[in-house]
């Protein structure tokens, strides 16, 4: 069995959902997330609540219909946190280790109410840590666009990830080490 997969009680081969290991991870390529997100009203308002933003912008639909965009925006930490979200399941589901940070994070183009967003990234860097073995530091692009192809947001993200070996040779749970 490759790294990380085990047997349940009946002898079948039990194969886990994860992203992709520091070795997996190809740089240049261009990771497209799918599915896309419809972004709703319910969606805006309760993480803009939630999160203690007043701003009418993203509330008052009234006052906003008199700004230059003519309606209410999608918070713009909302449109982070998904874009981020959505490169989970097919990157880093159970092999990051930290999230080191976000940088060059922009938004060129509101997203609003009904806009569905689609996310790509593109690894621009990755390199083994020197003072963590078994750990390498990756550098990803994420690009946010909405259902028309108009960017919406951009960040530059870094994240500690495992290398499969050491990821794999590390006890869980209590449970034996996992075979490599």
């Amino acid at each position: 069995m490759s790294g990380g997969d085990r047997q349940d009680d009946g002898g079948r081969r039990v194969i886990e959902q994860r992203g992709l290991y520091f070795e997996e991870l190809e740089e240049g390529a261009v990771y497209a997330h799918r599915p896309g997100r419809t972004v709703t009203e319910a969606d805006n308002v309760l993480f803009t609540t939630l999160t203690m933003n007043t701003q009418a912008l993203h509330l008052d639909a009234a006052w906003s219909a008199g700004q230059p965009f003519g309606q209410r925006l999608v918070n713009s930490m909302f449109t982070l946190a998904t874009m981020v979200g959505q490169s989970v399941s097919q990157l880093t589901q159970g092999t990051i280790i930290a999230q080191l940070g976000l940088t060059d994070v922009s938004f060129p183009h509101p997203l609003y109410h009904g806009d569905t967003l689609y996310t790509e990234t593109v690894i621009s860097g990755k390199r083994l840590s020197s003072s963590r073995p078994g750990q390498g530091v990756v550098t990803m692009q994420h690009t946010g666009r909405n259902q028309d192809g108009a960017v919406v947001a951009l960040a530059t993200r870094s994240c500690l990830m495992w290398t499969r070996e050491a990821h794999v040779s590390q006890p869980r749970n209590g449970q034996e080490t996992m075979p490599v």
